[in-house]
């Protein structure tokens, strides 16, 4: 072996070791894994070609010039999963904390432009103590251009954000830029400013994880779209995912086989549903019986449990599902419910994805925080959202659809391809108690025993218009069907529009009411 040989052999292991044994040790005892050994789980195996190990950091600031690791603190190339091309970077933590400098900024936008110019999907693995201080300006300049690219590259290639440690500052505003952000629990944290800050100036006790940890993001704020246990756990939910996607905004979803037979029916559908509208009764049974093998890959499942969004498959078929919760808050829509629905529709239909909507929805959430916190704004995200996608578009009403919540969630006239509902729903401007009591309130005032008078007319008013069949007559239902006949319809349906063409207006965007 020449000298240039050895050379070369001793850059790339110095390139491997990080920051050093020392600090890769401390990482494990933090129960984190290192950048590499993240690689080395999220891709398939062999298949990683790293870039830029040798990139040194070129500042001279505060004794810098005297700690020059290779790669600065941040591993980057490409790989696969499933056999499926992806960009990746991840930053590791040994090598000054992972923070961010001109250098290591430049590997990652190097390796976002790749992306967008291959048409991959890009995954950044976030372990990073934010800004380098040393470095002053360039370090947020280099945020900036992170922030540029993930704006340029939204809807056009999936972009994925692990969260592995910290994630403070600045910093937190490539993940959020995203499409969907995982935390690890127990040792990653996003917050805008840390808990001392806080403390000097709201005067509040918290921790970093009281402030944004896990839990936090997957149950309040909506921020973090999965969590997982581990390291480990977390990047097989990602490679999980990315089975459902395509690589970029011009080709389809990946269909898988399925051996789940696409004309199965799901006869224990027929007696899920209560009759009673007030009876509350879980969705996800109703799309697990639905789906291919009753597998779903819930977004934000701890967030807005009202409203249910997932990733699933039908005849093999990747789509995406939005479904009210009648088990939580009676499905109905509320200020959290409609922004996360809004942007998984959106993503949906950046992406190729058919959206199919399970609706039981009893209307908007009333209230005065609710009207305070900007429903109406909201609501109108949800909306725009429906309106605007171009990709198939399949509702199934599975027990009432009211008011202005039947309009949101995918109606015929907001372009809805394909509209059914089972011969038990109803689609009313509002329930039958209500309406009743609107229409017929002089006959029960009036009435010698007006309670079995106002039974009687909501009983009549049930019979007549409570149903169906009033929508379906004047086609904004294409059928009623069968509960178990649900999942055959679907995949037929899926298969006829799977040629949809449809475009909206030439326009530079449109204005959602963010």
């Amino acid at each position: 072996m020449s000298s240039a040989d050895d050379r070369l052999a001793a850059l790339r292991a110095e390139s491997r070791l990080g920051g050093g044994e020392d600090r890769i040790a401390a990482q494990h005892k933090k129960g984190k894994l290192t950048a590499r050994e993240r690689l080395d789980l999220l891709l398939d195996q062999g298949s990683f070609e790293e870039s830029d190990a040798f990139v040194r950091h070129r500042s001279s600031n505060f004794g810098l010039d005297q700690q020059r690791p290779l790669g600065d603190g941040v591993v980057t190339g490409t790989g696969a999963i499933g056999g499926r091309p992806v960009a990746v970077f991840a930053q590791d933590f040994t090598v000054f904390g992972g923070s961010l400098s001109e250098e290591h900024a430049a590997k990652i936008c190097k390796v976002m432009d790749l992306a967008m110019k291959c048409g991959m999907p890009v995954i950044g693995l976030n372990d990073s103590g934010g800004a380098r201080i040393q470095e002053g300006v360039v370090s947020l300049a280099g945020y900036s251009s992170l922030f540029l690219r993930n704006t340029l590259a939204s809807g056009v290639i999936p972009q994925i954000s692990a969260i592995m440690g910290p994630c403070a500052g600045g910093a937190v505003y490539s993940p959020a830029l995203t499409d969907f952000i995982w935390m690890v629990e127990g040792t990653s944290t996003m917050h805008i400013t840390g808990p001392d800050v806080v403390k000097t100036v709201t005067h509040e006790e918290v921790t970093s994880e009281e402030l944004g940890g896990a839990r936090v993001h997957a149950e309040k704020s909506g921020v973090a779209h999965f969590t997982a246990a581990d390291d480990a756990e977390c990047l097989a939910q990602i490679r999980r995912l990315m089975s459902f996607l395509p690589a970029n905004n011009t080709e389809d979803p990946p269909r898988a086989s399925c051996s789940d037979p696409v004309d199965r029916r799901a006869e224990e559908l027929d007696e899920l549903v209560p009759a009673s509208p007030s009876q509350p009764y879980d969705m996800k049974k109703v799309l697990r019986a639905v789906v291919d093998d009753g597998d779903l890959l819930e977004v934000q499942a701890a967030f807005a449990r009202n409203i249910v969004t997932a990733f699933a498959r039908l005849g093999g078929r990747p789509v995406g599902i939005v479904a009210n919760q009648p088990a939580v808050l009676a499905g109905v829509l509320d200020i959290d419910a409609s922004e996360k629905a809004a942007r998984f529709v959106r993503f949906c239909d950046c992406f190729n994805l058919p959206v199919v909507t399970f609706e039981d929805v009893p209307g908007f959430m009333p209230g005065t925080a609710q009207e305070h916190g900007g429903i109406i704004r909201r609501g109108a995200k949800l909306l725009y959202a429906y309106c605007e996608a171009t990709v198939p578009k399949l509702t199934v009403v599975t027990r009432k659809a009211y008011g202005g919540a039947y309009c949101v969630l995918s109606s015929k006239p907001t372009r809805g391809d394909w509209n059914v509902a089972w011969p038990g729903s109803e689609i009313a401007v509002m329930g039958a108690e209500g309406a009743a009591k609107v229409i017929f309130r002089r006959e029960i005032a009036a009435a010698q025993d007006p309670a079995a008078k106002e039974r009687e007319l909501i009983a009549d008013y049930r019979e007549k218009f409570a149903n169906p069949y009033q929508a379906a007559e004047r086609g904004l239902l294409d059928d009623v069907i069968r509960p178990a006949d649900t999942r055959p319809r679907l995949i037929r349906a899926l298969e006829l529009f799977s040629t949809k063409r449809e475009q909206n207006p030439v326009r530079k965007h449109g204005s959602i009411p963010l």
